[in-house]
């Protein structure tokens, strides 16, 4: 069967590629063969030359009017934007300085759009983000400005080395807070987003920070998102959670480490944030361990985990916390495992990603002196989206149920690849490893050679080198 999976995407390259040669794109007729032009019945058609260039002509004044309706459009809905948020308090000064001449931005929208191609392995991930360089900049950067980051410990109760892990994944300490205009950047995803309302509120938060002084619009700026600063808040987070840190009675997240700092403790403080207690910690699970009881929302006392067998990886205790604690396996059952606890739901707060979180946990535990990793990384191998998708069709099919294929692995798709394993007598961590991918391959095409399957279109397990 053709691969249905990648045709969009060739089609948008292919459309790219054409405009950028002032190519006309050619339209098809519904069998797929290309729509000729015609000659005309007024005999234009021996003028050779003009009939080549007349519907280049043409269609290149098409295409100049999209950009023009498109702005039009956008216009349109900024001058009504422009109505509420005056209706809502803004200043007219603050309206005008950030809002009068700006467009779409091309690369927001382009970013907005684009899809993961890829599911990156926990080792993978934790690799490029946890690096010798990283651990002793940061290092640094503690000893350098070690009153600011004791005073913030004293302060909230969040350790300096978690503060500092935060810093180095959000903007690699600062070096890379991003430069895009916010409000240029929120407009247009309030214009035409994925998330319309949520970044329209977003525009306004933004809009109100300028309007109260802590920066003016040309140096708002920022991540195509809308996230800012060293710590890369967005304008909902800045207003709800940002403290003045240094006394100047402004708030910059951008210039003003004391203000970065004081606002990242202020957020993790009033989200939960336990004093003393570990993000996570790497363990070692016994033989003839269950894994099905690895998964975030299956939370047992430490006490009961040590009675089942399992130990720091570090070959110390366990530590002595107040909650739960789960126990999660990021890179499947023949990866490493970490025990997770309270604080490590605060940090899935900032950032809905058990993979971020427990960045977090590494980074610290390393600039604070701590050990890398001591198990294996698990079974290795990127796994293609077009996978994920077949993968999540292929179980679909056989009874599972996974739901709408998007090649995203949430909780329903986990949950569906539990019970197969578990049905098939497979290690039940719910993680797609190509071993699993592969074997889910297999029982699909044995079930359709037998006719138990749902009838849909047959899911391909191709990665991208097979992709058109």
């Amino acid at each position: 069967m053709a691969n249905w999976f990648g045709t969009g995407k060739k089609s948008i390259s292919v459309i790219a590629s054409a405009a950028k040669q002032t190519v006309v794109p050619v339209k098809s007729t519904a069998s797929g063969s290309p729509r000729r032009f015609t000659p005309r019945e007024d005999g234009s058609v021996r003028f050779l030359g003009l009939c080549v260039l007349a519907p280049v002509v043409w269609a290149f004044l098409l295409l100049a009017a999209f950009p023009a309706q498109a702005q039009t459009g956008f216009d349109e809905w900024l001058a009504a934007f422009r109505q509420d948020a005056a209706a809502q308090g803004i200043s007219a000064a603050t309206l005008d300085s950030a809002l009068t001449g700006i467009a779409p931005v091309e690369r927001v929208t382009e970013l907005d759009q684009r899809q993961p191609e890829f599911l990156q392995p926990f080792a993978d991930y934790l690799g490029q983000r946890v690096t010798v360089r990283r651990v002793e900049l940061g290092q640094a950067l503690l000893a350098e400005h070690a009153a600011l980051f004791d005073g913030l410990e004293q302060q909230y109760g969040i350790p300096k080395v978690v503060l500092a892990a935060f810093w180095g994944l959000e903007t690699n300490y600062g070096s890379t807070p991003g430069s895009l205009n916010i409000p240029a950047s929120l407009a247009t995803l309030a214009f035409d987003g994925r998330r319309s309302e949520f970044f329209r509120g977003q525009l306004l938060d933004a809009l109100r920070i300028i309007d109260a002084g802590h920066i003016d619009a040309i140096g708002m700026k920022g991540s195509w998102a809308g996230a800012m600063g060293h710590m890369q808040f967005m304008p909902s987070t800045f207003r709800a959670y940002a403290v003045d840190g240094d006394g100047d009675a402004r708030i910059d997240l951008w210039q003003s480490l004391p203000d970065a700092m004081h606002s990242a403790a202020n957020y993790l403080s009033r989200a939960g944030w336990r004093a003393g207690e570990p993000v996570a910690i790497e363990v070692i699970l016994p033989e003839g361990f269950d894994w099905r009881h690895a998964r975030i929302g299956h939370r047992l006392p430490v006490a009961e985990w040590a009675e089942l067998g399992v130990r720091a990886a570090d070959g110390g205790t366990l530590p002595g916390v107040v909650g739960r604690a789960a126990v999660v396996l990021p890179q499947g059952w023949q990866g490493p495992a970490f025990m997770v606890f309270d604080n490590f739901d605060v940090v899935m707060q900032w950032n809905r990603s058990v993979n971020y979180a427990l960045a977090v946990s590494q980074l610290a535990q390393q600039l604070a002196g701590g050990c890398a990793l001591i198990s294996p990384p698990g079974e290795a191998g990127a796994l293609a989206a077009v996978q994920l998708k077949a993968l999540q069709q292929a179980l679909n099919e056989m009874g599972y149920d996974a739901g709408t294929p998007d090649g995203l692995i949430g909780p329903l798709t986990q949950t569906a690849l539990r019970r197969y394993q578990a049905a098939h007598g497979l290690p039940v961590d719910g993680y797609p490893a190509p071993s699993v991918i592969g074997h889910v391959q297999q029982a699909h095409a044995e079930a359709r050679a037998a006719g138990r399957l749902t009838l849909t279109p047959e899911p391909t397990f191709g990665g991208p080198a097979t992709q058109p």
